[in-house]
């Protein structure tokens, strides 16, 4: 086989879907990609996978979970390296993007987080207040 040929099959073929969901940007480590594959939460073109050996190839779509959102990607290339976020937005083509959160959502975020008055620990300034009291 020449050098033109065993690139063309590369290029069809792409590189393995753990390599490429990394290259893509969509995880931090490979072996984060590596993981959700074996535990059977990938779809490939409707196909629930479970191993990441299996190569990549472009028009592919792909459906798994990511944080609170379940993304569905359609593989338009591949990469070499892995690179800036621009240049990985180039590889895949999103198909259902998560939504924005609204307003109402983020207040919801930052009231779980804040403390209701008179539960929990007390604060310094409460602490002060019994201490006053107790004398």
């Amino acid at each position: 086989m020449n050098e033109t040929a065993e690139s063309e099959t590369a290029a069809r073929n792409g590189p393995r879907l753990d390599k490429w969901l990394w290259t893509a940007r969509f995880f931090k480590t490979r072996s984060l990609a590596t993981q959700l594959i074996s535990a059977g939460r990938l779809r490939l073109d409707g196909t629930i996978m479970s191993k990441p050996h299996r190569q990549a190839q472009r028009d592919m779509v792909l459906t798994f979970p990511q944080g609170d959102h379940i993304r569905v990607i359609r593989i338009l290339g591949f990469s070499e390296r892995r690179g800036p976020a621009v240049e990985a937005v180039q590889l895949y083509e999103d198909l259902a993007p998560p939504e924005p959160r609204s307003k109402t959502q983020k207040d919801e975020v930052n009231s779980s987080v804040t403390r209701a008055p008179g539960s929990g620990r007390p604060t310094k300034k409460d602490r002060r207040a019994i201490d006053r009291l107790m004398r």
